[in-house]
């Protein structure tokens, strides 16, 4: 309980939700990477995705879903990368586990190829 109590994710202000589902729920990323930047956060205090219960991994699904389609009417982003840090090594800060969709836009970096393999910077770039 004093976790939740501590939680940022568990104490949202209802005008920040932009949207939920049964769930799950999206607010705009506090630290944005792009504009739109964009959490997915169930409401159940929990830190690792793989903890999840298969109907939260759905509604996990549906709004990411839903929360592309908002960002591409408010946005019109280029391109998307959705992502989850799992434990402390794999760069989470927050152990309420939450989804990353982050808009990306043409020009926002030099060179985007590798995406996500990003995480690790040299291995960002690599050879078919």
């Amino acid at each position: 309980m004093k976790e939740q109590q501590k939680c940022p994710f568990c104490n949202i202000p209802k005008e920040a939700v932009l949207i939920q589902n049964k769930f799950c729920f999206a607010i705009f990323d506090k630290y944005p990477v792009s504009k739109g930047h964009i959490l997915i956060i169930p409401f159940r205090h929990f830190d690792n995705y793989f903890d999840a219960t298969f109907e939260e991994k759905l509604a996990f699904i549906d709004l990411i879903d839903k929360a592309k389609e908002f960002l591409d009417k408010e946005f019109k982003p280029d391109g998307y990368n959705i992502g989850v840090n799992i434990g402390k090594e794999a760069g989470q800060t927050i152990f309420h586990v939450h989804i990353h969709l982050i808009p990306r836009y043409a020009g926002d970096m030099e060179n985007p190829a590798g995406g996500v393999r990003g995480v690790i910077p040299e291995k960002r770039i690599y050879r078919l």
